[in-house]
């Protein structure tokens, strides 16, 4: 048997042949990064949505102790 000369790679022990990787694959930017960002994206969005949501609900409730307030007066 033939020896490699790389102790963690002895020839003929599995492995087989390697997949063609673009250049972006190859720089990490492999096909999930779009789904991963696109995630990204949507966890972004629902959290902006809910942030809204409670600063107008907040801002109302402002304004209703103002309106409470000024008619105790």
């Amino acid at each position: 048997m033939t020896v490699s000369k790389n102790i963690n790679n002895p020839v003929g022990q599995g492995g087989g042949q390697r997949k063609k990787q673009s250049r972006a694959e190859r720089a990490n930017n492999g096909p999930y990064r779009n789904l991963d960002r696109q995630g990204a994206a949507d966890q972004k969005a629902e959290l902006v949505r809910k942030m809204r949501e409670k600063a107008a609900a907040d801002a109302a409730e402002a304004a209703r102790q103002a309106g409470d307030d000024s008619a105790q007066s």
